[in-house]
């Protein structure tokens, strides 16, 4: 078994209202030096075996047709280690 991780983040021309905003209620908080934020998805993806090639072209493939909206949005898959 295997898990695949697909981060899903706003393309940097995209404005990203909701990262602003968590950016501006951080003073507000008390949390200083951060100059700004932006804010996307994070999926696991548990794979019944492993993470082949095949097996990451079907991960890319469901990012691509359901997690990501590829006009605004980019993603990256990784497979995460094995904790050891």
């Amino acid at each position: 078994m295997a898990r695949v991780i697909v981060d899903v983040m706003l393309k940097p021309e995209i404005l990203d209202a909701q990262g602003q905003a968590i950016a501006r209620a951080l003073p507000r908080l008390g949390f200083s030096g951060v100059a700004s934020v932006r804010q996307g998805k994070r999926f696991e993806v548990e794979l019944d075996g492993p993470a082949d090639d095949a097996a990451l072209a079907d991960v890319r493939k469901m990012a691509e047709t359901l997690l990501a909206n590829t006009v605004i949005e980019d993603y990256i898959v990784t497979v995460e280690r094995a904790e050891s």
